[in-house]
């Protein structure tokens, strides 16, 4: 790292990460919370795909917040699962990829279309603090009652209203109010519902 972008602060990388501000992913606890969210999503597809009873708990284990009745079908992709907070009913299909290097919150009653990003993390524009490896992250907010279709990726900072509806293959860069339906990319409202 050419310049030190962190003089006088005496936070480590992984507080930095937490606290939303920039940082460099090298710290170890970060790099072992992975390493166990990587296990335990295997550990999970390969119950579901065995019709083990103790999957659930498995997918728990991962996640922050898991409501009851909600179901992930494998295989599902995260950094840490800790981050990610779902909610009852809700039900999300096969290929979800979620980076929550920031949290995540899923409403309840929620459906997510097979191969979903929801993608917390932000890199700088500028090329000599990327080349440093400097990244940061936002949250993302999804409402009760929200269907996101086939392919939807959900950019940093997103928040999606209650009971909105995002058509396949749509990418959200801005929030979305509730009740409408939003497609294209970016994603733009098209009608209230």
């Amino acid at each position: 790292m050419a310049q030190d972008y962190f003089a006088g602060d005496p936070r480590t990388n992984r507080e930095r990460m937490l606290a939303g501000d920039p940082y460099v992913a090298d710290d170890q606890e970060s790099a072992r919370l992975a390493q166990r969210a990587l296990a335990l999503a295997d550990a999970y597809h390969r119950a579901v795909v065995g019709g083990d009873d103790g999957a659930r708990s498995l997918l728990a284990d991962l996640l922050g917040t898991l409501g009851d009745g909600a179901f992930i079908k494998p295989p599902l992709f995260v950094d840490y699962g800790e981050n990610i907070h779902i909610g009852p009913r809700t039900f999300v299909n096969y290929n979800l990829t979620a980076l929550d290097v920031a949290t995540i919150v899923i409403g309840a009653d929620c459906q997510l279309g097979p191969g979903v990003q929801l993608l917390t993390p932000t890199h700088p524009v500028e090329p000599e603090p990327r080349r440093d490896k400097l990244e940061a992250a936002r949250p993302i907010t999804i409402g009760d009652n929200v269907w996101l279709g086939g392919g939807v990726i959900v950019c940093p900072g997103v928040t999606i209203g209650d009971n909105t509806v995002v058509g396949a293959g749509a990418v959200v860069t801005r929030d979305l109010p509730a009740n409408v339906v939003a497609v294209g990319s970016p994603a733009r409202v098209v009608r209230e519902i």
